[in-house]
């Protein structure tokens, strides 16, 4: 399947998300695991309905790893600030990431709330419902508002920080120079469904990433990283160094 085509599979199934969500009268926990909600079941069906007949296998936050195994595989967030959803704030969003024997080669972000869409082609660049996003510029951290997930030990002297609770709409919005940098704080993780599908956005765009601890951002399994991205390669180290 080419680009294009994998980016249509990956709309499709941020659609059936959105329309299953749509018929949901109620988003709040399920009753299985700690941090589940009935929105995540109901997304998770309906996107991997999709992925699955398209014949691609998915890795996904609440269901784990379906479908053909092959080199190729979806790295799926079906609802990424999903606790965000369930109280009513608008900031949540589908987060999908094609992986292959290079990494991210295809990611698409849909933030549900408002309907915009974020997506990325390995080596194409990064577009905002279609058109060309690019980061901020910001070169200090003294300058800089960073958005977190976590909390923050200490400031380390940025301007101002944001903890908004969907990394996927984070890095988004670090790509598209609306936050000037991002990081886990305070003994936060993230997952790889949390975050490569933003990861491919940031980078297409022209931002910078990492991560905190110099491990492999790409994981192709449940593994946790701590990925910090910003606007320019001075902020992404000033970052890494902060202790926060």
């Amino acid at each position: 399947m080419d680009d294009a085509a994998l980016l249509e599979v990956l709309a499709d199934a941020a659609g059936a998300v959105r329309r299953a969500l749509d018929r949901l009268g109620d988003w709040g926990p399920a009753g299985t695991r700690p941090g589940q909600y009935r929105s995540d079941l109901v997304a998770d069906a309906a996107a991997l309905e999709v992925l699955h007949a398209a014949g691609l296998a998915v890795l996904s936050e609440e269901s784990g790893l379906t479908g053909e195994p092959t080199v190729d595989v979806v790295v799926l967030d079906p609802l990424d600030g999903s606790t965000n959803a369930a109280r009513g704030i608008p900031w949540f969003a589908t987060s999908l990431c094609v992986l292959d024997a290079d990494g991210p080669r295809v990611a698409l972000v849909v933030d549900q709330a408002r309907g915009v869409r974020f997506e990325a082609v390995r080596g194409e660049g990064a577009r905002r419902d279609g058109r060309p996003m690019s980061p901020s510029g910001c070169r200090r951290l003294s300058d800089a508002v960073v958005g977190v997930s976590g909390r923050p030990a200490a400031e380390p002297g940025w301007a101002q920080f944001r903890a908004l609770g969907a990394a996927a709409l984070d890095l988004c919005a670090v790509a598209g120079g609306v936050l000037d940098a991002y990081r886990p704080v305070g003994g936060s993780w993230l997952h790889g469904w949390d975050y490569l599908g933003g990861l491919l956005v940031c980078r297409e765009a022209g931002a910078f990433a990492a991560e905190a601890d110099d491990a492999d951002l790409v994981v192709r399994d449940a593994a946790r990283r701590r990925p910090v991205a910003a606007a320019t390669p001075e902020l992404l180290a000033a970052l890494k160094a902060a202790k926060v």
